[in-house]
């Protein structure tokens, strides 16, 4: 160009190579572009975090960086969804440009934290071995049939469709009778993890789905705490005492477990304080209650209620003999070489310094004699202590709780009938007299208005049957009759008193003694008809501990025998009635020259439902 003297010429060749270069460099552009796009994504990421990582090192510190991209690398190795990576992912890029000290970054931080360590898409293998979960049944828990068997069909369709929804359990008893205990024993048989919510006092919505981020010290919810701390996806979370849930201004918490149990909203039950859907449907969850009618009635809806009655007698006994007393003796540093309770001793503590439906106090009772049993030993009085009947009563004091005793003798007007109550069984005693008067009828023992209702159905069947039971059919105008139920500072109630009233009336009208080894349970209608009860399971086992002979039961109530204790059928003749004549006919006692004519009971006929001995 520079040897070109004519500057026309000059520019000429100038122009040539410029367009050359132009072109050159548009294609060597359009290389770069398409190179550029080629560039792997997880590179310009890598590119990114690189620059990120230099920036917040060049402001804050090595710390800050480093604690970024662990974050980031955390993150990736979660088993989560894409959707939810992306989600914890900005929230580390928004903590990456908070100055290290913020309130703000603190709750970033709680809330990665807390998503870190939630179990996603992270379940336990569960046990489907039916036959080894009956073992474990039969070792943690003594009688409670019903249970045992829902408990393993629930792991025989848990073993054929894994993936069920919607099998939630409540388990309605009272106090002490094991429902926590139970909810355990089921996650060992299952094979999953265990974590437990109480629920009693919760008045707060956010207890149950967690607070909201804006807060400062905001937190997640019971549920997605016991998930984490469960560490398993699957876990088996238990809902203690659901029916003690309260409410107030800051919401109803019984609403917010209607997500978590209905099976088809608790796949993506949603915390406030995690704002991420988590997948709630392959957790187990099981409620206990005392009582099923506190319960809302939505929230009970969504639960199949099991019953766990109070135990028994005999089941007390067990419990205590194969449990309590190992656990106490371990507990306070005996052995069985030098601390033994006989069986006596423990019948003895069931009977006179315990009353209740679960083992709560027989077990505190039993740590008390252990401790006792310690003091001796360790001030070297004795080396060896030996618990029987007559030892524990010094040992304790006196007795706290005696049994109705019966009569000594057949009475006229005095009848033993049946109750039920939350700790058992009891006998209860209940006294007709008929003085001159002028047709008044007194009810006295704190009866409430169904045993009252049942007195004046018993009243008006005497009425109308009184010329055939051979009463003067005046005595309502003439008679004034005071029916009184013993113990008279307890309150009573309930229907089945009725044939209990009616018999014990007729004996008084009639100056027929009943007998005193015998004791009755029934609704009893103005016509006489004796229709079913419940509670019959501890009805039975009280007449059985007070010595009583033979029980009356209505008709319809034959099929609960199965649910009565062995010892209590072989010691106890039930005679089942669906009138209360059929009472009336077996109750009195007879004179002498009339027992050798006819018997009293006809012969007894067995039962294809029960072991037991039924006259009818």
């Amino acid at each position: 160009v520079l040897e070109q003297t004519n500057p026309v010429h000059r520019a000429k060749i100038l122009i040539e190579m410029l367009n050359k270069e132009r072109e050159i460099g548009e294609i060597d552009k359009r290389i770069g572009e398409k190179t550029k796009a080629a560039i792997d994504e997880n590179q310009r990421e890598y590119y990114l975090r690189e620059q990120i990582k230099a920036i917040s090192n060049e402001l804050y510190g090595d710390e800050t960086a480093d604690e970024i991209d662990d974050y980031h690398t955390k993150i990736e190795a979660l088993k989560a969804d894409d959707s939810v990576k992306e989600a914890l992912h900005l929230q580390v890029n928004k903590l990456a440009k908070m100055p290290g000290g913020s309130h703000e970054g603190t709750v970033v931080r709680n809330y990665l934290d807390t998503c870190l360590e939630l179990p996603w898409n992270k379940d336990t293998k569960t046990q489907t071995d039916v036959k080894k979960a009956e073992k474990i049944l039969d070792r943690d828990i003594y009688g409670m049939k019903k249970v045992k068997e829902r408990i393993l069909e629930m792991l025989s369709v848990y073993t054929l469709a894994p993936d069920i929804k919607g099998q939630i359990i409540c388990l309605v008893g009272p106090p002490g009778v094991g429902k926590t205990s139970i909810g355990k024993t089921i996650s060992e048989c299952m094979g999953r993890k265990f974590a437990r919510i109480s629920l009693g006092g919760v008045h707060d919505e956010a207890e149950i789905r967690g607070h909201r981020k804006t807060y400062i010290g905001a937190m997640p919810g019971k549920i997605i705490d016991a998930v984490k701390h469960a560490g398993s996806g699957n876990p088996l979370i238990l809902l203690d005492e659901v029916d003690k849930l309260g409410s107030d201004y800051k919401g109803d918490p019984s609403s917010a477990l209607l997500e978590v149990l209905d099976p088809e909203q608790n796949g993506t039950f949603t915390d406030n304080f995690i704002e991420i859907p988590y997948d709630l449907s392959r957790t187990v969850f099981i409620a206990t209650a005392n009582d099923a009618g506190t319960i809302p009635a939505p929230l009970l809806d969504r639960m199949e209620v099991i019953e766990v009655p109070s135990y028994t007698r005999e089941e007390k006994f067990n419990i205590a003999k194969r449990h309590l007393v190992k656990k106490e003796t371990l507990r306070h540093g005996l052995t069985g070489r030098n601390f033994k309770l006989t069986d006596g001793a423990i019948y003895c503590l069931i009977d006179f310094y315990t009353r209740e439906a679960g083992v709560r106090r027989l077990e505190r009772t039993i740590a008390s004699l252990c401790r006792k049993a310690a003091r001796l030993i360790a001030s070297g009085e004795q080396k060896s202590v030996t618990v029987t009947e007559q030892t524990a009563e010094k040992m304790l004091g006196h007795k706290r709780y005696k049994p109705e005793a019966l009569l000594e003798k057949d009475s006229v007007g005095i009848i033993n009938g049946l109750a039920w109550t939350s700790v058992g069984g009891e006998i209860m005693q209940l006294e007709v007299a008929v003085m001159d008067g002028t047709g008044k009828v007194e009810l006295t023992g704190s009866l409430g208005d169904v045993m009252k209702e049942s007195a004046m159905a018993a009243v008006s069947y005497v009425r109308s049957n009184a010329a055939r039971l051979g009463i003067d059919s005046d005595f309502y105008k003439n008679r004034d009759i005071h029916i009184h139920a013993t113990e008279a500072a307890v309150p009573k109630d309930g229907p089945s008193a009725g044939v209990t009233i009616t018999v014990g009336l007729v004996s008084a009208l009639t100056g027929k003694p009943v007998k005193k080894d015998i004791a009755m349970t029934g609704e009893v209608t103005i016509r006489g008809r004796v229709l079913p009860i419940g509670g019959l399971r501890e009805k039975s086992m009280a007449a059985y501990r007070d010595g009583i002979k033979t029980v009356f039961i209505p008709k319809d109530n034959i099929a609960d025998l199965d649910e009565v204790d062995t010892v209590v059928k072989e010691n106890v003749r039930f005679v089942p009635v669906s009138d209360v004549d059929e009472i009336i006919r077996c109750a009195y006692s007879e004179p002498d020259s009339e027992k050798k004519e006819s018997p009293v009971f006809t012969p007894v006929i067995k039962s294809p439902i029960s072991a037991g001995r039924i006259s009818q």
